[in-house]
């Protein structure tokens, strides 16, 4: 009899833990005057770091442990996407960016960055695959970062495709900040290649001695978010400065964007890294945080679902653990909210999806894909 209220027992804790977590899958927070739905697509991810949108409604979401996963569009089925090269997943490395080609309904291609090994450390590195099913064919490695190293820190690994069709590629320095300016190896530096590896013959260094030819803009920190401007075409970017100075820049062809020459923050340690925050020759930030916010992942917001929105850019923060929102007038940010900051989790990703909501992804052992949708329709 003891045994039978037991089972009993356990079914009822069973069943008030599944009815709790439904309960917790929508969260009603308030931003902008508004109240807003914060729905879980899909929970218990591995340290999520992007999602993009599939033609069926699905979702490509890649895990920095080397896994990526088809997630239905309701969130209720997941699938491990075979065929990925080897990732080394170590610290702030794996398997991170991913992309569709501008043809994916009809080429079924996607592209994606992510840490792989080699003899002398690890290093960036990035493929394109068709996807067949849960199936990646043809894989292929277009680009490899020079040099590998020791350090496993600041990756970059954010993917474009520029209205041009040119895929550009972020690269942090691997914590060797002097390389930012060593335009013999890729380290703090934007690539940009064809969508096949080759390198376009108008890149700004493909005539000068002693410069890779893929390098399209250098002097960068470590560079986490990467969006076109919906009206202009500019490319934004944003990218970690050290203890402070986080900055928002636009792309610019043969650009020295100064790391480590100046910045607006010190070292971890105290030490003054350099006393100047600009120079000559330096393309300045249009913003930059300070204190940091540690930026990762940024959109345009170009849909109908939230019209309060529009034409404005979203920003993660990881650090202080909310998504920012900055509203511009030209290149000029006029004002900054922090939103959701009640959510209590680093937000790894920001991405519109193709229904027109914006779809956060948070950093974590167990991560969050969470769809953003006002809570009244009619307001």
């Amino acid at each position: 009899m003891a045994s039978k209220k037991f089972t009993v027992l356990l079914i009822c804790m069973a069943l008030s833990a599944a009815i709790s977590a439904c309960a917790k899958s929508e969260q009603t927070l308030s931003a902008s005057r508004r109240t807003y739905t914060i729905v879980t697509v899909a929970a218990n991810l591995d340290h999520p770091w992007s999602v993009a949108f599939l033609t069926d409604g699905s979702f490509l979401v890649t895990e920095r442990s080397g896994q990526l996963l088809k997630i239905s569009r309701d969130g209720q089925k997941r699938e491990i996407i075979k065929g990925l090269p080897p990732v080394a997943a170590e610290d702030q490395g794996g398997l991170m960016d991913i992309i569709t080609d501008p043809s994916f309904r009809s080429n079924r291609t996607i592209y994606f960055s992510f840490s792989a090994g080699g003899p002398a450390g690890t290093g960036t590195e990035v493929a394109r695959a068709q996807l067949n099913g849960t199936t990646l064919e043809n894989v292929r490695i277009i680009f490899r970062a020079q040099p590998k190293t020791p350090a496993s820190k600041h990756y970059g690994s954010r993917l474009l495709i520029a209205p041009d069709g040119k895929l550009l590629v972020t690269l942090g320095e691997k914590t060797i900040m002097q390389e930012a300016q060593n335009r013999g190896n890729h380290l703090g530096s934007v690539i940009r290649i064809n969508p096949d590896g080759t390198v376009p013959p108008d890149n700004p260094f493909t005539a000068t001695a002693g410069v890779l030819p893929e390098i399209y803009s250098y002097g960068h920190r470590n560079i986490q978010g990467i969006a076109r401007h919906p009206k202009t075409g500019e490319i934004w970017m944003h990218e970690h400065g050290p203890l402070g100075g986080d900055e928002l820049n636009i792309l610019k062809k043969g650009a020295n964007y100064g790391w480590p020459l100046v910045t607006y923050g010190i070292d971890y340690s105290g030490k003054i890294i350099s006393t100047r925050s600009a120079a000559p020759g330096i393309e300045p930030p249009l913003i930059h945080w300070t204190p940091c916010i540690a930026p990762s992942g940024m959109t345009f917001y170009t849909g109908n679902r939230y019209p309060e929105w529009k034409g404005n850019l979203f920003v993660g923060s990881l650090i202080q653990q909310h998504l920012r929102r900055l509203v511009l007038a030209g290149n000029t940010v006029t004002h900054q909210e922090k939103m959701f900051g009640e959510l209590e989790e680093r937000i790894r990703d920001v991405r519109e999806g193709p229904d027109g909501y914006l779809y956060l992804l948070t950093d974590r052992n167990n991560g969050r894909l969470l769809r953003i949708e006002p809570a009244n329709a009619s307001e």
